[in-house]
């Protein structure tokens, strides 16, 4: 078995999110989206585009095959990490992940004005593939590699180097984006450059912790069925497991519908910016870089709350400002507004995410040998929350032709997210205090 809290190999496993978090930057949140929105706007058809010979709106069209790619995910997962649990292998479908969505992110240079959408957009499917199903086998090495006091903080460190790390690949296209005219060439293939950084910087870091993580343990005693449909019957056991746990249960609960709003949100901001507000790259990339840098304080804080408050206290904090500012969204008119609210998403955004992952992990029962089992459960449940969100904010603005209204729709979800994270914590009161007086 790996030797927990080693230092070198948590390095190497902070250093898998130093990598591809350079597609959360460029692709997700910055450069492609506003690319994207300003090739596929012209006078004759607006804001629409035609794909395999159907007629979208351009931002619904992206955010329906996020979608889809997330559902491809939620597929695949329960097969992948039963055959990696069985065989020991998790670094391997880390690796194939990682050049699946690399690669996608090299094709997206084919993306141009005028020309077909088909391919470049599915290699846009292809690179959400990559990016998410290579996190399941990331997140599943937590408990491997850290006890469960150092879990909060090795999470958040995780965290901080993917904002780190998008930042600098951030920065370096960003030279190219805002010195284009200087080094000789158009703004579009600047952006197109940036896609090829992407994959560069992302398969490259990768290899850091390619060369360091563990393998993974053989685990074929727990499996006596067939490994290609045994993920969806393990899946099925870790759920007869979770039912039996009401605390997890509990969390899961609350953690799908607050994801719904929390990941809906963070990937359709771009969008937002550049359709709503007409907000030029330069000025949407220095905002999400004050984002990244913001996250970073976000996720210490958060980790340092939870030390002294207790994780789900943190999280109903957390989600509380997450649904007070989707509630502020309809307001929002100026950059000046976005610049606000994206501060404060950079405030959240960290926390959210590392203590939701770190507060699953310390559910769990101690030295179990299937953690990818538990965390594909993890990941199903939050890639569902990606797909409910996405299709529900597309649906809308396909309806009414206004982001604004399908932002507003997310603000129930986080509602209810935030209901059933109060309830939670006053299960925990409540069980600590009857686990006292048993004591007394």
């Amino acid at each position: 078995m790996q030797e927990k809290n080693n230092k070198r190999t948590i390095w190497a496993w902070c250093m898998f999110d130093w990598a591809n978090q350079s597609y959360n930057m460029v692709i997700t949140s910055t450069i492609f989206p506003s690319y994207y929105v300003g090739i596929t706007r012209n006078k004759a058809n607006g804001d629409t585009v035609s794909f395999f010979g159907h007629r979208f709106v351009n931002t619904v069209l992206s955010n329906y095959i996020l979608a889809l790619s997330y559902l491809v995910v939620v597929a695949l997962l329960p097969i992948l990490t039963s055959i990696a649990d069985y065989r020991g292998n998790k670094r391997l479908y880390l690796q194939l992940f990682t050049w699946l969505g690399s690669l996608s992110c090299a094709g997206l240079f084919m993306l141009q004005q005028g020309k077909p959408l088909e391919f470049p957009m599915i290699c846009f499917g292809l690179a959400s593939i990559g990016y998410c199903g290579g996190f399941v086998f990331y997140n599943s090495y937590l408990p491997q590699i850290a006890t469960v006091d150092q879990q909060d903080a090795v999470s958040a460190k995780g965290f901080i180097y993917g904002y780190v790390g998008s930042i600098v690949v951030q920065l370096i296209c960003f030279v190219f984006v805002l010195f284009y005219d200087k080094i000789g060439i158009t703004q579009d293939r600047a952006c197109q450059i940036s896609f090829l950084v992407v994959f560069v910087w992302w398969i490259g870091f990768s290899f850091i912790a390619f060369r360091r993580l563990p393998k993974g343990w053989p685990n074929a005693g727990a499996h006596n069925y067939n490994v290609l449909t045994g993920g969806f019957k393990e899946l099925a056991k870790v759920f007869g497991k979770i039912r039996q746990m009401p605390l997890l249960k509990r969390f899961l609960s609350a953690f799908f519908f607050y994801s719904v709003g929390v990941q809906t949100i963070m990937l359709v901001a771009a969008n937002f910016a550049a359709k709503e507000l007409h907000m030029p790259d330069e000025h949407l990339i220095v905002i999400i870089l004050i984002i990244q840098v913001v996250a970073v304080g976000g996720a210490v804080v958060a980790s340092k709350s939870s030390e002294k408050f207790g994780n789900t206290t943190t999280l109903v904090w957390l989600v509380t400002v997450w649904t007070v500012l989707c509630a502020c969204v309809s307001f929002i008119t100026t950059e000046a507004q976005f610049f606000v609210a994206a501060a404060v998403v950079g405030v959240v955004m960290g926390g959210v995410q590392s203590l939701s992952r770190s507060t699953y992990s310390k559910y769990l029962p101690p030295n179990i040998p299937d953690t990818a089992s538990f965390f594909s459960f993890y990941d199903v449940t939050e890639k569902l929350s990606i797909v409910v969100g996405l299709f529900c904010f597309g649906y809308v603005e396909s309806r009414t032709h206004q982001m604004r209204v399908a932002a507003l729709t997310l603000d129930g979800f986080f509602a209810l997210g935030l209901i059933l994270l109060v309830a939670l914590l006053v299960k925990e009161v409540k069980k600590k205090r009857n686990t006292v007086e048993a004591v007394a």
